[in-house]
């Protein structure tokens, strides 16, 4: 075989390369990596790390909570305050922005966390968005009302019931004027009873509604009025539980 028609190595020889060295690197390895330029940059990535890390977290609390590894009570205070961080974060139009949404965010980190993503929607604790579930041990014949219901519980569920109904007469239908108020009804309510009295799912469905819009988005005249009237029919549900 002659040198001509002898195959070259694959790998190239000290004799064959020569390096180029307008090619070479200009990265410094003992210099740290900065993942963000400026301030502005390293608050939004912290802000969509802490959202991660209360996603991740808020999925192990619910799963601890359905395997009663954790008192209600305590529960319903550290998912509280999980769901008023997340909220709390995404006030910030810059961080709501590159958040998207939910299922975006979720895709983009490759999370699935399917307990956190429900109760997210809900955007209450189990404990207040179902208080009948949480007690699905007892008997099918005990009381559904709280026995240390006072008539001061039963005054503020009241009250809070008419202030809700109020705000939609005085048109005040944006998602912040009205989520606050109607978390206060169904939390009220749940310190009065557990009972399932006509429209109480309404309350949550609309508390749902009102989580999926913008902070400035307004009901439409016609989901205002409906609202009313189920808020209405609510009230004397509730009403009715106390006779």
């Amino acid at each position: 075989m002659t040198a001509s028609s002898r195959q070259l190595p694959y790998a190239p020889t000290p004799y064959s390369y020569l390096p180029n060295t307008a090619l070479t690197a200009t990265i410094n390895l003992d210099e740290e990596v900065k993942l963000s330029m400026n301030a502005a940059e390293r608050d939004l990535y912290d802000s969509l790390a802490e959202i991660y890390s209360i996603i991740i977290t808020l999925d192990g609390l619910e799963k601890a909570y359905i395997r009663d590894s954790i008192p209600e009570n305590e529960y319903t205070e550290l998912c509280s305050r999980l769901l008023n961080q997340y909220k709390s974060i995404l006030k910030d139009e810059t961080v709501s922005r590159e958040f998207v949404d939910l299922e975006t965010f979720k895709s983009r980190w490759e999370i699935e966390c399917p307990r956190a993503t429900e109760r997210l929607r809900v955007s209450l604790p189990a404990t207040v968005a179902e208080p009948s579930a949480s007690h699905a041990g007892t008997s099918s014949n005990a009381p559904q009302s709280r026995p240390s219901a006072t008539g001061s519980q039963i005054l503020l569920a009241t009250e809070n019931f008419i202030t809700f109904l109020d705000a939609l007469r005085l048109n005040m239908l944006s998602k912040d004027s009205l989520h606050p108020l109607l978390s206060e009804v169904i939390q009220s309510v749940n310190q009065v009873t557990i009972a399932d009295f006509d429209n109480r799912g309404k309350i949550i469905s609309w508390l749902i509604r009102l989580n999926g819009m913008k902070a400035t988005e307004e009901l439409g005249e016609e989901e205002a009025r409906q609202l009313a009237f189920d808020m209405e029919g609510a009230y004397a549900g509730f009403k009715a539980t106390l006779n």
